[in-house]
């Protein structure tokens, strides 16, 4: 069975914040650039220059917490 994506989006009214560098993203949503993963069942952004940097560790499927 297919299961049904979203975007990465934020509550309204939240901005979209990097959970390894707290980089604060414009709007209220995380720009396409951005990674989204989830971890211990919370949903978590990283910015482009993390999810970058960590490139090897996201691919390897390892958790932020490895990084």
């Amino acid at each position: 069975m297919d299961e049904e994506t979203h975007p990465p989006e934020q509550a309204a009214g939240h901005d979209a914040v990097c959970a390894r560098c707290g980089t604060v993203a414009e709007g209220d949503t995380a720009p396409l650039t951005w990674l989204c993963s989830v971890e211990d069942g919370r949903r978590l952004l990283f910015c482009e220059s993390c999810a970058r940097l960590h490139i090897r560790a996201v691919e390897s499927r390892l958790d932020s917490v490895w990084w």
